[in-house]
């Protein structure tokens, strides 16, 4: 493994466990600055999620069109630098409205995780993409669990301590890549800085510019839909349903990520090597849809468990889909199709919170009596069928094609 990789690795790794120490803590602060007010805390809260979503969604492409001009180094570690004075920020921000404003540059800076994407484009061989970005995903998962949990504890020194610690986990993350990482896209391989294609609607042209290509945008698009189901309504429903308290919730939810770590840190490399991005993207979206049917429908929490396994295999998805799109764009387009997916995946952190919930409100209160509390996952499903079903369908010539030569 390359000492650049596992650069990325630990950079991608560093940023996660500072976004997650956060969590924890976060609406604590807001709720202080309304003095105390939940309701009020609670509504602003759900603003800043909003937000943050939106800045990811609008510079995702812009981020990774500068580092198709400049380099992916200058992206990341200038992101990595902006991302550290940003916890600077929000741990000394003395009104809600520095806090906001905090957020909002923590969603510009964090955007630079496409262009660490489109940093291991550059350096992996196609064949092993898919295996490199799984790896990435293990990087997410052990940020979300380990960083909360640091959070936590942080957290009952000072609401600000963990801003402090994720500050110092960023500028450290900075000032190691600044010594340590090496360029991946030489000058002969850059391409122009064109405004009209570093934003969203110029991402989404990018797409359209391959029928196959935006097929898959799609299909991914419908995947991450569907994959925010789970940690948008997971609560809530595991309480109305099974009544769960806190305990069991983050039991099962550590669980789930590690899980889904094993899978994407040891099995997506072997799967796709054995049986093709084509087939181990198509076995990941069956799976989801699998385990989505199945919260949906599980009477138990012990039924509901058995769903864990399947949503662990859905981890095969991503990294393939992602490396089949890697394979229908020119090197010096890497950056702006990772600020593409970026953007995409942003529209659907921003739609799940609102559908995911509002259908569970329903299913709970006005259609109680069709006792289908599990429609949000129901729902999720359906989006997973529909992405195997484009995916499957938009790969099946250039894969007849393939085993014809």
């Amino acid at each position: 493994m390359s000492a650049a990789f596992i650069f990325i690795f630990v950079t991608v790794l560093l940023d996660m466990l500072a976004l997650g120490i956060i969590v924890p803590v976060l609406p604590a602060l807001v709720v202080s600055f309304r003095g105390g007010d939940t309701a009020s805390g609670a509504a602003i809260y759900g603003l800043f999620g909003t937000t943050w979503a939106a800045m990811q969604f609008i510079f995702s492409p812009v981020l990774g069109s500068l580092s198709d001009r400049f380099g992916r180094r200058k992206v990341i570690l200038l992101s990595n630098v902006g991302l550290g004075l940003d916890y600077v920020l929000m741990a000394a921000a003395p009104s809600l409205w520095w806090l906001f404003v905090g957020r909002v540059v923590s969603g510009i800076t964090a955007s630079s995780f496409p262009t660490a994407t489109a940093y291991i484009a550059d350096v992996t061989p196609p064949d092993e993409r898919a295996a490199r970005f799984g790896l990435l995903g293990v990087a997410f998962g052990v940020g979300f669990i380990v960083g909360p949990a640091a959070g936590g504890l942080l957290g009952d020194v000072s609401l600000r301590a963990p801003f402090w610690g994720a500050a110092a986990l960023s500028l450290a993350n900075a000032a190691y890549g600044f010594f340590i990482l090496p360029e991946s896209l030489p000058p002969d391989r850059r391409s122009p800085f064109h405004w009209r294609r570093a934003n969203p609607i110029g991402a989404v042209r990018m797409l359209r510019s391959d029928p196959e290509l935006f097929a898959l945008g799609c299909a991914g698009f419908c995947a991450m839909l569907a994959h925010d189901s789970l940690p948008t309504t997971f609560v809530l429903y595991t309480n109305y349903r099974y009544g769960w308290g806190q305990k069991m919730v983050g039991l099962v939810l550590a669980l789930v990520g590690v899980a889904s770590i094993v899978v994407q840190g040891g099995l997506v490399g072997r799967l796709v090597r054995s049986f093709g991005e084509r087939k181990a993207m198509a076995v990941g979206l069956f799976s989801g849809a699998a385990a989505m049917f199945l919260y949906g429908l599980a009477t138990t929490g012990a039924v509901f468990m058995i769903g864990i396994v399947m949503t662990a295999l859905y981890g095969l998805a991503t990294p393939s889909l992602q490396s089949l799109m890697t394979r229908r764009v020119a090197p010096n387009e890497q950056g702006q199709l990772q600020g593409a997916i970026g953007s995409l995946n942003g529209v659907a952190n921003m739609i799940a919170p609102v559908l995911f919930t509002g259908v569970f409100a329903a299913a709970s209160g006005r259609y109680r009596d069709l006792q289908l509390p599990g429609a949000p996952f129901l729902l999720a499903a359906t989006f997973l069928i529909a992405a195997l079903v484009v995916g499957w369908r938009v790969t099946a010539l250039r894969h007849e094609r393939s085993a014809a030569l």
